[in-house]
């Protein structure tokens, strides 16, 4: 009787559009969320998933079947997906919403990444995303994904090795205390941290390859989903601007400058 085939990795990768890590926001005037007619570009994070998938190939080689990428987003997100698949990605998938629809919120975002991977045919044996989005911070994606697909999940990786024979993967995460390893079976939930590796650039010949890559274009009701947000932002506003200090020629003069503050000595 001959041995059955290993099944071959099929790896999906979520990335987002977010303002470039570069730009300094700015508030709306209505101050009820940012400026966004500035650059954009891929989440830092989403980067180093996509980075970590191409690696994998690179090692593993035939053992990965596919990278596929998606997105959720404004038409003009079409532009993170092309990113992606010239760092190496094989395909893309597009779930447009209009450009005046407020961004989803995580558990939105989670759900429409569990209906793309139950139309995946082939399935999906790991998924690999950022830890966070810059723009929010939520971290919390991932999380409710393997959640809601009830698979194991390993946040803050800074290493990652795949066993393809069986099926296992070993994750270093950084935690408070140093570092923890973890042993999951897929598939798998990953978030990456920033020590997991350094992104490539996309070399010129990739660029050209990428456009020509499939991407296919969903819309929220094709997955049968509602992105709509259940939390209402109120008002947004700057930090209040850092006043200068001063400085102080003796301790008595501190102590003087303290009660005048109305800061005063807590008793014993």
């Amino acid at each position: 009787m001959r041995p059955t085939a290993a099944r071959l990795l099929n790896i999906l990768v979520p990335v987002k559009r977010t303002i470039d890590y570069a730009v300094k926001i700015r508030v709306n005037p209505d101050q009820k969320g940012v400026d966004l007619n500035v650059k954009h570009s891929m989440n830092p994070f989403d980067e180093i998933a996509v980075e970590e998938a191409v690696r994998l190939r690179e090692k593993l080689k035939d053992a990965v079947k596919s990278i596929k990428v998606v997105t959720i987003g404004p038409p003009k997100s079409v532009e993170t997906l092309r990113t992606a698949l010239a760092m190496g990605a094989d395909s893309g998938v597009h779930v447009e919403i209009p450009e005046s629809a407020p961004p989803p919120e995580p558990l939105g975002v989670a759900k429409a990444l569990r209906a793309v991977i139950e139309r995946q045919k082939d399935g999906v044996d790991l998924v690999i995303l950022g830890k966070q989005a810059i723009d929010d911070d939520a971290s919390q994606t991932g999380q409710m994904l393997a959640g809601l697909m009830n698979w194991p999940q390993a946040t803050f990786a800074s290493k990652l090795v795949v066993d393809t024979a069986s099926k296992e993967a070993n994750v270093t995460r950084e935690i408070d205390g140093g570092l923890e390893e973890l042993k999951c079976k897929l598939p798998l939930v990953v978030t990456t941290d920033l020590r997991l590796n350094e992104p490539r650039y996309a070399s010129l010949p990739n660029i050209m390859k990428a456009k020509k890559k499939p991407i296919e274009k969903l819309s929220p009701s094709d997955l049968g989903i509602d992105l709509t947000p259940r939390i209402e932002t109120l008002k947004v506003t700057e930090p209040p601007k850092r006043v200068g200090g001063g400085k102080v020629e003796s301790v008595d003069e501190l102590i003087a400058k303290l009660k005048e503050a109305g800061i005063t000595a807590v008793k014993a």
